[in-house]
């Protein structure tokens, strides 16, 4: 018997997301009589108690005798129980130091660590993650942004509404005014953005005709590699020389933030890696953009108007163009930028995304687990395993203590 647990989510605020949703656990548990799934029960979760148990699945507080551990977010430390299989997103692959304590924790009890972060296809494409309902969560707050910093129109928060469905409803009868919109990034999070868009039927414009043309209608241009970045010596873009030397690129956004009305950023991005703009930039009078949809959300990082997170709650804060420093949202005049930086918009549309979620799991990941087979994918996931680093991750070992 494989017995797999669905742990109770610890980290304070409470993620509603799950690893498979009740149907997901059934559909798995009839297709594999041996295997058995096991829910910590939580009252904050998208799907209820009861929801799983109207599927058959047993709700148990302890999940000592359980092989496989699913969570979302890094789980306490204390919690955590020795010897057992994780998954979760432990945000350690960056030796971030506010989970120090946590790898530390991962090391001390031998568990073997499977980031679902980590988890690739053989191209180093992702398998899992939940960034395309972060662009479509994203795109919708940047265009609420827009309408209720100029009065133009309204729109619901989508954590108000109960599904992606009802969330299309809302755009029954809407149309934006003739605003111009730059998308960034070419992962799941501008997949999310795009589809929002294009189910709004927004035209898509070239970068030139961006820049150049007026229309009468909204459009967007979508910018990635060589509409992004161009090396500093001759202006030409290769992908792979990109990702190796980052540091010898020069971005080329700066002159779409004088057309621009909001912008949709997602990109990867880390400390090599050119930002957008400069804060300095943002003083320039020629700087039009109003509103940012900061939907990676790097504090400091490729949008270095970025302080800080927001919430769900209260998704937006202003940041002020002479003084550079945080200020109150939707301000009037031209004085300050609108940014919407939410760290979990999936948070808005859970059941969506956790269905979305669970399915990619299912699919690419689990018949490893299940085989007991260390596959390549799996390999290269594995963070810690029996109280030391795995072969992806010796670069860590000062941050592990080891």
């Amino acid at each position: 018997m494989i017995r797999i647990g669905i742990v109770r989510e610890g980290k304070i605020p409470q993620d509603n997301r799950v690893p498979f949703s009740p149907k997901q656990c059934k559909e798995i548990q009839d297709k594999n009589p041996g295997l058995q799934f096991f829910v910590q029960p939580s009252p904050n979760r998208c799907f209820s108690n009861e929801e799983y148990q109207n599927q058959g699945i047993t709700l148990q507080e302890d999940l000592q005798d359980c092989d496989i551990l699913f969570g979302v977010k890094e789980a306490k430390s204390e919690s955590l129980i020795p010897g057992k299989t994780y998954l979760f997103f432990s945000h350690t692959k960056k030796a971030q130091a506010h989970n120090k304590e946590l790898m530390r924790a991962l090391i001390d009890r031998k568990i073997r660590l499977i980031d679902y972060e980590c988890l690739t296809h053989d191209d180093g494409h992702r398998i899992v993650g939940f960034g395309y309902w972060a662009g479509v969560v994203g795109a919708h707050n940047g265009l609420l942004t827009y309408g209720k910093k100029f009065g133009l129109y309204h729109l619901p928060p989508v954590h108000t509404l109960k599904n992606f469905l009802e969330l299309k409803e809302s755009y029954e009868n809407f149309f934006l005014p003739n605003i111009k919109i730059v998308v960034t990034g070419s992962g799941r999070v501008s997949t999310g953005v795009l589809d929002i868009l294009q189910y709004l039927d927004i035209t898509e414009v070239s970068p030139e005709d961006f820049l150049q043309k007026h229309y009468d209608y909204p459009v967007f241009t979508h910018l990635k590699g060589k509409d992004l970045y161009g090396r500093m010596d001759d202006s030409s873009y290769d992908r792979d020389d990109f990702h190796a030397h980052p540091q010898e690129y020069c971005c080329l956004f700066l002159q779409y933030a004088k057309v621009a009305d909001i912008l949709m950023n997602g990109i990867y991005w880390d400390k090599q890696i050119p930002r957008l703009f400069e804060l300095k930039d943002i003083q320039a009078t020629n700087f039009k953009l109003p509103v940012i949809a900061d939907i990676t959300c790097d504090e400091d990082g490729s949008v270095p108007c970025n302080v800080g997170s927001s919430t769900i709650a209260d998704p937006v804060y202003g940041f002020n163009r002479k003084s550079l420093s945080r200020c109150d949202a939707f301000l009037p005049g031209n004085e300050s930028l609108d940014i919407m930086a939410v760290d979990n918009l999936p948070n808005e549309l859970p059941r969506d995304a956790s269905k979305y979620f669970g399915g990619f799991l299912q699919t690419y990941i689990l018949p490893d687990l299940i085989s007991g087979e260390n596959t390549a994918v799996l390999e290269r996931a594995t963070i810690t395993v029996n109280g030391t680093l795995g072969p992806f991750y010796q670069y860590l070992k000062d941050y592990a203590g080891l």
